[in-house]
């Protein structure tokens, strides 16, 4: 099946619907060092492209997508930022927008798990309708489904035809069922029991043991703060060999393969990397997707 991402990022849902076994013709995104990192990973192209130019719909629709996937950045919808529905919000509705103006077979949307508590999603999910698809949406938590790390996503599979909520047994039939730990998925690789990721506020904790999955990876990564005082949840002291991670080392609990390279500023990169679709995650979805449309063929 060919694939188109949109919004793409860095890769991370693309790496994973590739290693599903889709072709995945194209990508398109408007930042600049994600397209780079994407470049460096892909032997397809990557356009960089504001896909609210009028062009869009009909450029995408001369790669003959049997499947559209994306997630617009979603910044306005997040915890981490002010709970609002700015500009960055609409760009949900112009994902439909495309997908409707395209008519492929699929479509896969990713967001925020906090979603649903605005009113573009319902927007959005009319338009979708309108053009005739049946959905099927679910909140994953990425450590059930091949990612070693606490990560809740909405994730939306549209369908031309079919019925709503088609896929709502697809999207548990291979879940895990207990959290997939660091050490899990990456042995002794760290070579350290404890980390510290910087939290959203000293509210939170920030140490971590290799036998939790990790916290959601962000899109910033900061040394430990000389002054740092011990929050009560935190699995260790900082005294006890705790230190922070590497760029690279999140890249692996994003689920992103070593061979990853991750090009471009320190800041730039980390930003990808937080805001990527981990592409375990992404596989995951893709694998249900081929085998529900290999059930229906026969």
């Amino acid at each position: 099946m060919r694939a188109v991402d949109i919004f793409s990022g860095c890769g991370g849902m693309s790496l994973g619907f590739e290693q599903a076994g889709f072709k995945v013709v194209a990508a398109f995104d408007n930042w600049k060092p994600a397209v780079e990192i994407y470049r460096a990973n892909f032997t397809h192209p990557i356009y960089e492209k504001d896909l609210c130019d009028e062009d869009s719909v009909e450029t995408i629709k001369e790669l003959r997508p049997d499947l559209i996937m994306g997630g617009p950045p979603c910044q306005d919808y997040s915890i981490a930022g002010k709970r609002t529905e700015g500009a960055r919000a609409n760009l949900t509705i112009r994902f439909a927008e495309i997908v409707a103006g395209v008519l492929p077979e699929w479509v896969v949307f990713e967001n925020v798990y906090n979603i649903e508590r605005f009113g573009t999603l319902p927007r959005m999910k009319a338009m979708l309708k309108d053009a005739g698809y049946g959905l099927s949406s679910r909140v994953l938590d990425a450590s059930r489904c091949g990612v070693p790390q606490a990560r809740k996503r909405f994730i939306l599979v549209g369908r031309l035809g079919a019925e709503d909520g088609f896929f709502d047994e697809s999207f548990v039939e291979g879940m895990a069922e207990k959290q997939m730990t660091v050490r899990d998925y990456l042995g002794d690789k760290l070579g350290t029991q404890y980390y510290y990721m910087h939290p959203r506020s000293y509210n939170r904790r920030a140490v971590f043991s290799v036998d939790e999955p990790s916290a959601t990876i962000r899109g910033i990564n900061r040394p430990i703060p000389e002054n740092y005082k011990r929050h009560h949840a935190d699995a260790a002291a900082i005294e006890d060999g705790v230190r922070a991670l590497t760029t690279k080392e999140r890249s692996y609990l994003q689920s992103f393969p070593e061979e990853f390279k991750l090009e471009g500023a320190k800041t730039s990169v980390e930003l990808a990397i937080g805001n990527a679709v981990p592409p375990a995650l992404a596989k995951y979805v893709a694998e249900r997707v081929l085998k529900y449309e290999n059930g229906v063929e026969q």
